[in-house]
């Protein structure tokens, strides 16, 4: 009994519909996954919808925050939201009209630099009203401007880069507020990416529920510490691929990194 609890879609940065994801997970022979793309929570009942076709298979309403403290971007993902809630929808569509200008900054200054990237290049491979740097990154690799999207990110993308543009600060203390009113349970996103680890004390400190100790991007040592460190202060333990559709080495990362439903049974419990 198994489940993926990290996931994007095309409504934000991902490459599968959420229909592509359910049947994949089904395929995959999971459980239950989470839909937890960028900022916003449209994908989820289309996710919902198509999971009415299988017997087996449960989505869970998830988001996932991006935020900023000090200089380092942090996400914070939200379980079990209702993603309903006109709070939710407001500053979900505040923030996608955000990224949106954003977009639109950082085209200008990479058409300054002499990088002919269009918005209707990026529209093609992001959608009409979603657009976010990996969309950018894709357009400039279909374009021929870099080779891959880390490339991208670190040529022109990273904070410090040429093309880099500040974004709207939604705070960690904002993020868990919200997912919490939203009858949620708050979780920090990939704590061995984060840069500063004083941010992970921070977020303990300040209320968060859980730590995603599995994650595609985590070694098996940072697997045991964050394990531990969510042990010893009495917080969620979650897990998941992040998958945004790409396929790595033939097959799709969904599916690979899991927790078990067990897990999801205490979550369950304090949302």
């Amino acid at each position: 009994m198994i489940a993926d609890l990290h996931i994007h879609t095309t409504f934000s940065d991902g490459l599968l519909t959420p229909e592509e994801v359910v049947d994949l997970a089904v395929k995959k022979e999971l459980d239950g996954i989470a839909i937890t793309d960028h900022d916003t929570t449209l994908g989820i009942d289309r996710a919902i919808e198509r999971s009415k076709i299988y017997k087996d298979i449960q989505v869970i309403p998830g988001i996932e925050f991006s935020c900023i403290y000090t200089t380092e971007e942090i996400h914070i993902l939200g379980y079990f939201i209702d993603y309903k809630s006109p709070d939710l929808i407001q500053l979900t569509y505040n923030l996608r009209l955000e990224r949106m200008n954003r977009g639109y900054k950082i085209l200008d200054k990479l058409n300054s630099l002499g990088i002919n990237v269009t918005i209707d290049d990026v529209k093609k491979i992001s959608g009409a009203n979603n657009i976010g740097r990996p969309h950018i990154a894709r357009a400039l690799i279909k374009k021929g401007w870099v080779n891959s999207i880390d490339e991208a990110f670190d040529k022109y993308l990273e904070i410090g880069k040429a093309a880099y543009v500040e974004r709207y600060k939604l705070s960690i203390e904002d993020a868990i507020d919200i997912i919490h009113r939203c009858k949620g349970i708050a979780v920090i996103a990939h704590p061995g990416l984060i840069k500063d680890k004083n941010i992970i004390y921070y977020c303990i400190k300040i209320g968060v529920d859980g730590i995603e100790t599995v994650h595609s991007k985590h070694s098996k040592k940072e697997i045991e510490f964050y394990t531990k460190l969510a042990n010893k202060h009495n917080l969620i333990k979650t897990g998941g691929s992040d998958c945004h559709g790409q396929l790595i080495n033939g097959d799709y990362v969904l599916g690979k990194y899991c927790i078990d439903l067990d897990d999801l049974d205490q979550m369950k419990g304090l949302n």
